[in-house]
């Protein structure tokens, strides 16, 4: 199975042994060159599997994994390692627009970045657009960077085929009380690569890194304790809309 996919400005082929991610990036196709291409077997998909077993054993979880699923992830796995050669990198992360800037709200699974971006449509209604609920891609471009949606999108499948320049991220924890405030890039940084997609190449780590900090050296990054009221987005986005 074969097919051409433009994700954050690069066109990809990718080949694979099912049909089933050709099926979820067909809004990505193009009819054009390519500038690397990507390559599942049956050995990629087992490897997937074996990553979701082990998970899913140290949750005290067990359940089948599909191959065709798998297969997603081993094809995002490798546009994700070889797209760091073209400045751009996976970040786990809801992305939502604004007045043509992107805002992401990041955290540790569970904590709610979905949530909070559905508080901002219901408070924005059509002024916010979704880039992407889970994995966008970011790319790092002159002075500015960018988020990118992807069709890996989160259970949702919220996203939209589109880049806007990144104007502040947040991070996200839960609390009682909602509360903003502006923090460093010292501050950030361990939950930046936390949530970035790590390499196990140790070349590709040390590219990851170099990304991450020219990420944070281009936006605000502030910390957000909230609770599931729309207060929390009310909070967020004056204080977030204001960056300069």
């Amino acid at each position: 199975m074969k097919g051409i996919y433009r994700l954050a400005d690069k066109n990809i082929r990718i080949i694979s042994v099912y049909p089933d991610v050709h099926d979820m990036c067909k809004e990505y196709a193009v009819d054009s060159d390519s500038d690397f291409t990507v390559e599942t077997n049956m050995e990629d998909i087992y490897r997937e599997i074996k990553k979701a077993e082990l998970l899913d054993l140290r949750n005290g979880i067990k359940r089948k994994h599909r191959e065709q699923i798998c297969e997603e992830l081993a094809v995002y796995r490798k546009i994700s390692e070889t797209i760091l050669d073209y400045d751009t990198f996976l970040f786990h992360g809801s992305v939502i627009a604004v007045d043509n800037v992107a805002y992401i709200f990041t955290a540790k699974s569970g904590t709610g970045k979905s949530t909070h971006a559905r508080l901002w449509r219901e408070m924005l209604g059509d002024k916010a657009v979704m880039v992407n609920d889970d994995k966008p891609l970011i790319r790092i471009a002159d002075d500015r960077a960018y988020a990118y949606g992807t069709p890996y999108d989160g259970k949702h499948h919220l996203s939209n085929n589109i880049s806007v320049p990144i104007k502040a991220v947040c991070i996200l924890y839960q609390d009682k009380n909602n509360h903003i405030e502006e923090i460093s890039m010292l501050e950030a940084y361990p939950m930046f690569v936390q949530q970035a997609y790590r390499p196990d190449n140790p070349e590709k780590m040390k590219k990851t890194m170099e990304l991450i900090s020219k990420f944070l050296d281009r936006i605000k990054v502030y910390r957000l304790g909230c609770n599931m009221d729309i207060e929390a987005a009310e909070i967020a986005y004056e204080a977030m809309k204001g960056v300069d």
